[in-house]
């Protein structure tokens, strides 16, 4: 969840689209057309405060209530009685991060008898990014706040990667908005969000992002929307895969304890040092098994207690905060009738504002004049997503996935060490087919190669006409291990006419836990097992010519433990399959 931070004192940058004369706020405050706030305040003009709000929670354990640093920035028409509505922005990254040693990806497996892994050095840089929404949302009759997340910046509390007290520290904020929570300047005199209607709405990006989520599934009265982009709903599936210890693209050996350690800014750290370094046990890279401490961490347990109108955004080719997140929070909101829309495009871990930014900003000013300024513009009515194609082309459509895609069954041919077939034919005769790990190698390299003994790879025919995947992919694989412990990786890939190789989505399981995500279940080499591997969410049209691929090793040298080479995996071809959600026709 690669770390935006910005200076939560600072002026930040305007938008084109803000731009607006330096004149006085109207009387009679925002003003709508088209169902849309017109820019008619003058962000220059914004007044600024800055309190700690107080936090029902002592994650510190220094027997005071933790505290929230807050900044307040809001018309100046609030000085003269204006109400005006709020977009909130919680952050662990407006203070400096910390240079933090990762843990060793390069180990063995877990086996009961074996010691668990060791901790290398590594480090990892922060982007510097300033949040340019301010004088845009300032410009339409908004105030906007910024909080540094507990143990951050200057606020008290613990930083504890999604853990409760997150929650807890950033719904206070919520709660002072609405006159339930207290809230005192640096002199130690009250303060009161008397300017405010009470009705806030949050948005962030990445952990940003996620705060929305985890305090829009307390129900906290007033959250009124929420825009997540590239955003968690659970952070099991973060930093595990189906029993997996996974990283997150490009953040090889991070786990909670790391990403806690990194952002634990807060001026005197001893007192969290204990706190953080339990994180350590409680999260177990041993075993990758589900357990207390990541069910704290997911969301998705409580979305049936959001009451926020969900605006989420996210990337089809994020592979830091991956797709899962955003299609299985999508929905179970969509299970309990919460108020959702959905934009997925083509880049990776980015502010939509950054593509589209003209159709994004009428998107987001719509929808945040609908449910925090109460102007009934007929978002509702509109269709729930927003796909960016392969060619950069953005199709609306009424809901996601795709309506009418159906599941179809793929079921691989003889050939995997070079390309065997990939069909919807069932039988053929009994074949297995071996690989042998090696996680030296990448994974974009093993499905490139023409042959190669540490992956099996199979392709279908030519496409006669495009076929879209709109949804989850599955690979039903029937399986072999000629030792007690290994990863399962399979891909999803397109094969251009030109020869050209993209990996579409992957998925990685760990075998261990084919019976339950919280519970490992030993495996006896020679004994043949069926092993399911959900991949990513997706949404891609595969071309017409092109073939769709789906190929199957063991260690992805980018996302699992890389344990030492040799490992040896037996597929049994009949016994095993492809499910995608696609709309079209297969060979």
């Amino acid at each position: 969840m690669r770390r935006v931070r910005g200076v939560l004192l600072a002026v930040l940058c305007a938008l084109p689209l803000s731009a607006v004369p330096a004149a006085a706020a109207p009387p009679g405050g925002p003003v709508f057309e088209d169902g849309e706030a017109q820019p008619v305040f003058d962000p220059a003009r914004a007044v600024r405060e800055e309190l700690f709000v107080a936090a029902p929670t002592d994650s510190d354990r220094d027997g005071r209530p933790d505290e929230v640093h807050v900044q307040v920035v809001r018309p100046a028409g609030t000085e003269r009685g204006l109400r005006v509505p709020v977009v909130y922005r919680m952050s662990p990254y407006f203070a400096d991060t910390n240079e933090v040693p990762h843990h060793d990806v390069d180990t063995e497996l877990h086996v009961p008898s074996r010691p668990g892994p060791r901790v290398a050095s590594s480090s990892r840089r922060a982007v510097e990014i300033d949040w340019r929404y301010e004088d845009y949302l300032l410009a339409r009759g908004y105030a906007v706040v910024y909080a540094e997340s507990l143990g951050t910046g200057e606020s008290t509390g613990c930083p504890t990667a999604g853990g409760e007290n997150e929650t807890i520290g950033a719904k206070s904020v919520v709660d002072w908005l609405n006159g339930r929570a207290f809230a005192r300047n640096r002199d130690g005199r009250p303060v009161e969000a008397d300017w405010a209607t009470g009705r806030v709405g949050m948005m962030g990006v990445s952990y940003n992002g996620t705060l929305p989520n985890a305090v829009a599934t307390t129900g906290v009265e007033g959250l009124e929307a929420i825009v997540p982009i590239a955003a968690i709903s659970n952070w099991y599936d973060y930093y595990r895969s189906d029993g997996a210890v996974v990283a997150p693209g490009g953040y090889q050996g991070e786990d909670a304890d790391v990403l806690a350690k990194y952002v634990h800014t807060r001026e005197d750290r001893e007192p969290c040092r204990p706190v953080i370094d339990g994180l350590t046990a409680a999260q177990d890279r041993i075993t990758g098994d589900y357990n207390e401490f990541w069910d704290e961490r997911n969301y998705l347990h409580d979305a049936d207690e959001v009451r926020a109108a969900v605006l989420a955004v996210h990337g089809l080719n994020d592979w830091n905060v991956k797709t899962r997140q955003a299609a299985q929070w999508y929905a179970a909101l969509r299970e309990h009738d919460v108020p959702h829309r959905i934009w997925w495009h083509q880049s990776g871990h980015v502010d939509p504002i950054s593509l589209r930014e003209r159709e994004w900003l009428r998107t987001l000013n719509r929808w945040f004049t609908r449910y925090l300024h109460g102007v009934r513009n007929g978002v509702e009515q509109e269709p729930r997503a927003t796909v960016q194609r392969e060619d950069g082309s953005w199709v609306d459509e009424p809901e996601w996935p795709a309506p009418g895609a159906r599941e179809v069954v793929l079921r691989p041919t003889a050939g995997g060490d070079r390309r065997g077939g990939l069909t919807a034919e069932r039988g053929g005769r009994p074949v297995v087919e071996v690989l042998r790990d090696d996680a030296a190698v990448r994974a974009e390299d093993l499905v490139a190669a023409a042959s190669s003994p540490h992956r099996l790879s199979y392709t279908t025919e030519p496409l006669d006409a495009p076929v879209r995947l709109s949804g989850t992919a599955r690979a039903e694989l029937a399986l072999r291990f000629d030792a007690p412990a290994a990863n399962v990786t399979a891909l999803l890939v397109d094969h251009a006419p030109d020869g050209t190789v993209e990996i579409v989505t992957r998925g990685w399981t760990d075998p261990q836990n084919r019976h339950a995500l919280d519970r490992t279940s030993p495996v006896v080499p020679g004994k043949r097992y069926s092993v399911d591997v959900a991949l990513q969410p997706d949404d891609h049209v595969f071309g017409a010519g092109h073939r769709i691929g789906f190929a199957v090793l063991s260690s992805d040298h980018d996302f699992t433990l890389r344990p030492p080479p040799g490992t040896e995996l037996a597929l049994e071809l009949r016994r095993s399959g492809l499910a995608l959600p696609v709309l079209g026709r297969l060979p």
